[in-house]
C-alpha cells in the first residue's frame, strides 16, 4: 500500500508536480510552484490573487487560492468561495478541451455564488453564458468580474 502524505487532521496533501494547466506530472517531475496547503487569504488577498493567476491564464492554480480561502474562512462564506473555486475549475477543463466538464461546474459554481448578490450575480450569469469554445476569453471575462 501507498502511503499518502497527510496534514495533522489526517487530510490527503497533494504533493504531485503540476504543470501551468494545472495537469499532474510525473513524481519527480520538474512542475510549477503551487499554492502552500497552509496557505490561508483573507477575502481581499484571495480575490486579487485569483484575478492575477487567471490573468496569467492560470485558472487550476486560482482554483487553488479561492479554495484555500474556502477551507479557511467563515463558515457563512464556504458556499461564496466553493463557488468561485468550482467556477475557476470549469475554466481549468475548458482550457484543457473539456467543454462538457468545463459547462458543468461553471454552472454548478454559478448556483453557489447566485446568492450572494452584487457582484456575485453577475459573475454567476457570465459563468453560464461564457463560450466554451474561447478559453482565453473566458477566462478574461471571468478576471475582469472577479473584483476584490
Amino acid at each position: 500500500m501507498i502511503t499518502r502524505d497527510r496534514d495533522p487532521d489526517g487530510r490527503a496533501r497533494n504533493q504531485r508536480p503540476r504543470d501551468a494547466f494545472g495537469r499532474p506530472l510525473p513524481h519527480g517531475a520538474e512542475g510549477v510552484e503551487r499554492i502552500p496547503d497552509d496557505y490561508a487569504p483573507d477575502a481581499e488577498e484571495a480575490l486579487a490573487e485569483a484575478r492575477r493567476l487567471l490573468g496569467e491564464e492560470r485558472p487550476f492554480h486560482a482554483h487553488e487560492v479561492l479554495e484555500a480561502r474556502w477551507k479557511t474562512g467563515p463558515a457563512r462564506e464556504r458556499d461564496l468561495w466553493q463557488g468561485l473555486a468550482q467556477i475557476c475549475v470549469g475554466l481549468t477543463h475548458l482550457q484543457r478541451g473539456n467543454r462538457r466538464g468545463a459547462a458543468a461546474l461553471l454552472a454548478r459554481g454559478a448556483e453557489r455564488i447566485g446568492a450572494y448578490g452584487v457582484p456575485y450575480e453577475a459573475l454567476a450569469l457570465a459563468a453560464r453564458e461564457l463560450d466554451v469554445e474561447d478559453a482565453p476569453a473566458a477566462i478574461a471575462r471571468i478576471r475582469d468580474l472577479l473584483r476584490p
